[in-house]
């Protein structure tokens, strides 16, 4: 039994126990049997662990997670202590420094956002060494995409980032009459300077989180 916390057994218990997720159990069996996958199988719903879904102030999408040794660990955009920044990674903390000050962080671990109320949610949990999207038909797609609707359902005034395609695609599973939706490219370098650079999502997200009572997100990395 998978055991979350946070509020996410009880809200995503229909998932848990349908069939389509005992497909998706099957699979990983042996995807993590016979091939390196990322993250640890321990560390797949970590978003979820980190961020109890009734402080969820935002929600930012990633794809999948990274797919080269030692970066994932459950986390979109995130990675491990010691590991280097992938390049998205270094765009978006140029942004936050851009946007609202903060100093470059050393370290691309994001644990921080999560606890501060920021779900870090791929739109695929996992992911073979070295294949990205090798694992965005198995299931997880109607996964998180449950997962989407859920929040949007059950919670008020969350701020959703969409950044890029793929994340923007999730849009029409999103009450735009109860939340706020931030969209733009994505800031992979081979985007960020079509609307990534200068979007200034982190200070909107905070800006209309205390225009409905809520405290913002501290976003500042290096504290």
């Amino acid at each position: 039994m998978i055991e979350l916390g946070g509020g996410w057994d009880e809200a995503l218990a229909p998932l848990f126990e349908s069939e389509r997720y005992r497909e998706i159990r099957a699979f990983l069996k042996n995807e993590y049997s016979r091939h390196t996958v990322y993250p640890d199988m321990y560390d797949i719903f970590n978003c979820f662990k980190l961020t109890p879904l009734e402080s969820v102030k935002a929600v930012l999408l990633g794809q999948d997670p990274y797919h080269n040794e030692g970066q994932a660990h459950g986390l979109c955009f995130s990675v491990r202590e010691g590991v280097d920044p992938p390049p998205s990674l270094i765009n978006i903390f140029k942004e936050l420094h851009d946007d609202i000050g903060c100093d470059v962080p050393r370290s691309g671990n994001l644990t921080k956002w999560a606890k501060e109320g920021v779900l870090l949610l791929n739109t695929a949990l996992t992911v073979r060494a070295h294949r990205a999207n090798s694992h965005k038909d198995c299931g997880w797609t109607w996964f998180t995409d449950s997962v989407i609707r859920t929040i949007s359902d059950r919670r008020e005034h969350v701020v959703f980032i969409l950044w890029g395609g793929n994340a923007r695609s999730k849009k029409p599973l999103i009450d735009q009459n109860k939340h706020l939706i931030l969209e733009c490219a994505h800031p992979s370098p081979l985007s960020a300077f079509n609307g990534f650079f200068g979007c200034r999502h982190f200070s909107r997200a905070n800006e209309y989180l205390k225009s409905h009572g809520i405290s913002p997100i501290d976003w500042d990395l290096t504290k």
